[in-house]
């Protein structure tokens, strides 16, 4: 399976707003699925739309994006730090071995 490449795409790294129609071929998936998709995004209040005539055009809510980040790195700290808990419990370290220090 290819590995997506839209993390990647400069429109994405760079935040470059995109209309519905050229996300298509970035995000490589039919329109339908891009509307979709967009709406979901836009409902969580991650992407803003702004009409230009007759085009929607979205662009990343950096506020709404950050917040999500600092939710998901605290997410993954919770249960990273209870995993380690967990395996620290079930496995004690032996006498004479060194823990790795933070």
């Amino acid at each position: 399976m290819k590995r997506p490449d839209w993390p990647y795409h400069p429109m994405v790294r760079r935040r470059v707003p995109i209309s519905h129609a050229n996300a298509a071929p970035v995000f490589r998936c039919a329109h339908p699925a891009v509307s979709q998709h967009l709406k979901v995004l836009k409902d969580a209040g991650l992407v803003d739309e702004t009409a230009v005539g007759t085009r929607r055009i979205y662009r990343l809510n950096p506020v709404s994006v950050a917040a999500l980040r600092d939710q998901l790195d605290l997410f993954w700290d919770r249960a990273l730090s209870g995993f380690q808990d967990a395996a620290e419990r079930d496995h004690p370290a032996a006498p004479g071995q060194h823990e790795e220090q933070q």
